[in-house]
């Protein structure tokens, strides 16, 4: 894919050549027509979109590209059919030339609850575990960071990212179509590195925290954002089925059982920031999300509990430092 080209430069200037070589098979392979039942739709959607200069690109306080004078000799409509083809959009918000894409997450309100927390992003080399869209790591770039390399495996999340890309046009933000076990052993280079909904749909939490630290250069950041329970040190859920209505939830810890994960993984100056429960005005359904969302997920007669009667979700953000 073309617009991955820059990309490849960058990791050979960092020493990563080899895996350069690797991404420059691996991703057209991932993004190849036969790999997904509307690839072919979603390619010739990407293909089909207007050439529209934006007026003005905003990351830093929103996401905003251009205005909706940039649209002015385009077909509004068909534009939005263009960008609904890409449904569901669930991490956001965006404003595309004056279309508010209202997503299924709110994640501009996680995004204000961890940035007082962290380091300061400038100048920094930034890994996203499980960005969807790239929302988050458009965010990353707007504090400055060098380099945002987000991954995600879903792929309608990077098809989604490669929309935007194709207006914002940066050479220095990135979704790729991999999972955290696509990435090379050791990478040991990036600054920061966000694992934000992801922990809990892994099989072996230690083996996924070790994983991101191998990914941070000695004295970088973590900046982990989880489900947690309400517990004692040691307690943690583990779903009979389903949590919240999704089969690939494994552990869910309290605070202090996921703050001795971190230390037991090698982790310094652990640390909980903040923690929310998720409410229905944060996760919900829209014009742009059409499928099940958190309110399906509640017990309809109780909403601090989930439809299969455990906790609410309860969203924590630790940060730690690699050794």
């Amino acid at each position: 894919m073309s617009g991955y080209r820059s990309l490849y430069k960058q990791l050979d200037d960092m020493g990563l050549t080899e895996w350069s070589q690797q991404l420059q098979q691996i991703i057209p392979a991932k993004l190849s027509a036969d790999t997904h039942g509307k690839m072919k739709v979603w390619q010739a959607a990407l293909n089909s979109l207007p050439e529209i200069t934006p007026s003005s690109i905003e990351l830093k306080d929103k996401v905003k590209i251009g205005t909706a004078d940039d649209l002015a000799c385009i077909d509004r409509n068909l534009f939005i059919e263009q960008l609904k083809t890409f449904h569901p959009w669930r991490k956001g918000p965006y404003e595309l030339f004056g279309v508010d894409i209202d997503t299924e997450w709110h994640s501009d309100w996680k995004w204000d609850r961890l940035l007082p927390h962290i380091q300061p992003l400038a100048g920094r080399k930034v890994l996203d575990i499980g960005g969807g869209n790239g929302y988050h790591g458009w965010r990353m770039l707007g504090e400055g960071a060098d380099l945002v390399l987000g991954i995600d495996p879903t792929l309608i999340f990077v098809m989604q990212y490669l929309f935007m890309q194709r207006y914002i046009g940066d050479s220095n933000h990135y979704v790729l179509p991999l999972g955290i076990e696509d990435l090379p052993d050791n990478l040991a280079c990036f600054d920061t590195v966000f694992s934000m909904g992801v922990l809990y749909h892994r099989r072996s939490p230690l083996d996924h925290l070790l994983d991101l630290r191998s990914c941070l250069r000695s004295g970088g950041e973590l900046v982990l954002e989880t489900l947690i329970i309400d517990g004692e040190h040691g307690d943690v859920l583990m779903p009979e089925e389903r949590y919240a209505k999704m089969r690939n939830v494994w552990f869910i810890p309290s605070q202090s059982t996921m703050e001795l994960w971190l230390r037991r993984c090698g982790f310094k100056n652990v640390g909980c920031v903040n923690s929310t429960i998720t409410s229905l005005d944060e996760q919900r359904q829209t014009d742009w999300m059409h499928f099940e969302s958190l309110a399906d997920f509640l017990d309809p007669q109780d909403k601090t509990k989930t439809i299969e009667g455990y906790p609410a979700p309860l969203r924590a953000i630790f940060t730690a430092i690699a050794p």
